[in-house]
C-alpha cells in the first residue's frame, strides 16, 4: 500500500547523501541508462522541490523528469537529449528507472557524465543534499567495469575503448574521498566522536577508545558486505542516536567512568550499529557488484572514514589538551568544556534521536 502522507516527509537521515546505483550501456546509437534510486532520493526531491503535493505514483512518475534536468550527458562535448522509458510501478523495495539518451554521432569518441541530483536542497546551512551512484559502465557486447563511483564531484568520462582514466587507483581514491565526506557531513558520528574525546585524559586513552570503536564499526562493515547481518535504518538510526546520548550523559553524571573498560564497551557495543550507519545505502548499491570490487570499494571507504575521523578527533584533543595545560592548581576549563560540551552533544542527539522514532 502507498501511503501519501510519506511522501510528505522530511526524512530523518544523518548524512545528506542518497546512495543508488547506475548501470549504462554505450550502444553505437544511442546510450542506455539504468538507475536504482533510494526512496530518501525521491523524498527529498519531492517533498523540498515544486512538487511538494505529489504522492504516490505521481511522485514516481515526477522523479523521472527530475532526473532527466540533473543528469548530464554530452557526447563529442555536445550535450545529448534523453527521454524516460520506463518508471517504477511501485514506491517500496528497488525503485528503478530506465533512460534513454540517443546519439546523434554513431563515430563518438568520448561521453561525459555529470550530476548534481538533490544538490539544489540543503540539509543544513551551507550542507547541501548529494546522490551518489555506483556505476557500471560498458559498451554493448563487452563485459562493464563496475564499482565506479559517481558523484557531483567524481563525474564519469566514457571513451571508445572504455571508460577512459576510471582505473582501480583512481576509483579506490574516490571511495576514499567518499568516506571522508561520509563523516565531515555525518552529524551523529561527529557528535559521537566529540563525546568520546571530550573524556579522554591522554594519548593512550585516545588511541584505545577511537581504536576500540574503529573495531567495532569495521566488523559490521564486513559483516554487512558478506550479507551476514543487515538491520533496518529504523533500528540503526535510534540505536545510533542514542549513543550519542548515552556517552554524552556518561561525561556529566558518571564522569568516574568515563575511561577504561566501561568507556571501552560502550564505545564497541554503540560502534556496532555505527558500522551498519556506513554500511547503510552504500551496500543496497553494489548489490551484484563482482566481490573483488565490493573489497576494495569498502576498504577504501573504511580507510576514508579512518580520515575523516582525524580530522575531527586530533583538533579537538588538541585544544582540550592546552584548555587542561591552563588549568593551574585545579582543573577549571578542562571540566567546564566536558561538562558544557557534553551537554550541548546530548541535546543534539536527543532532538536526532527523536526524529529518527518518527
Amino acid at each position: 500500500m502507498i501511503l501519501s502522507a510519506f511522501f510528505s516527509m522530511r526524512p530523518a537521515m544523518a548524512h545528506p547523501v542518497s546512495q543508488g546505483a547506475m548501470d549504462i550501456i554505450v550502444r553505437t546509437d544511442r546510450i542506455d541508462l539504468r538507475t536504482t534510486v533510494s526512496l530518501e532520493e525521491v523524498l527529498v526531491a519531492t517533498s523540498l522541490g515544486e512538487h511538494k503535493s505529489m504522492a504516490g505514483q505521481s511522485a514516481m512518475r515526477n522523479h523521472g523528469d527530475y532526473l532527466l534536468n540533473h543528469l548530464h550527458i554530452s557526447a563529442d562535448g555536445q550535450p545529448v537529449v534523453g527521454h524516460v522509458l520506463e518508471v517504477p510501478r511501485q514506491s517500496t523495495g528497488q525503485l528503478t528507472y530506465r533512460l534513454e539518451y540517443r546519439l546523434a554521432d554513431v563515430a563518438t569518441k568520448r561521453i561525459e557524465f555529470r550530476q548534481d541530483v538533490l544538490r539544489e536542497f540543503m540539509f543544513a546551512p551551507g550542507n547541501p543534499w548529494e546522490a551518489s551512484y555506483i556505476v557500471r559502465i560498458g559498451q554493448d557486447g563487452h563485459a562493464p567495469r563496475e564499482g565506479l563511483l559517481f558523484t557531483f564531484s567524481e563525474p564519469l568520462v566514457f571513451e571508445g575503448d572504455g571508460a577512459g582514466g576510471l582505473n582501480r587507483i583512481r576509483m579506490a581514491g574516490a571511495f576514499v574521498r567518499h568516506g571522508i565526506a561520509h563523516i565531515i557531513t555525518g552529524y551523529d558520528h561527529l557528535l559521537f566522536v566529540g563525546a568520546l574525546v571530550l573524556a579522554v585524559t591522554g594519548w593512550r586513552d585516545l588511541i584505545k577508545v577511537i581504536a576500540v570503536f574503529t573495531l567495532a564499526h569495521t566488523l559490521t562493515l564486513a559483516l554487512a558486505v558478506l550479507n551476514i547481518i543487515r538491520l533496518p535504518s529504523s533500528i540503526v538510526e535510534p540505536m545510533i542516536a542514542a549513543s550519542i546520548v548515552a556517552v554524552a550523559v556518561q561525561n556529566i553524571i558518571w564522569p568516574e567512568h568515563s575511561h577504561g573498560r566501561t568507556r571501552l564497551l560502550l564505545a564497541f557495543g554503540f560502534g556496532l550499529f555505527h558500522g551498519l550507519g556506513f554500511a547503510g545505502g552504500l551496500l543496497d548499491a553494489m548489490y551484484g557488484m563482482a566481490l573483488g570490487s565490493v573489497a576494495l570499494a569498502i576498504v577504501a571507504f573504511s580507510i576514508g572514514v579512518e580520515i575523516g575521523h582525524q580530522v575531527v578527533v586530533l583538533p579537538a584533543f588538541y585544544g582540550l589538551s592546552l584548555l587542561r595545560k591552563a588549568d593551574t592548581g585545579t582543573p577549571h576549563f578542562s571540566k567546564w568544556a566536558q561538562r558544557y560540551g557534553s551537554a550541548i552533544i546530548s541535546l543534539f542527539g536527543l532532538v536526532y534521536f527523536y526524529a529518527a522514532l518518527k
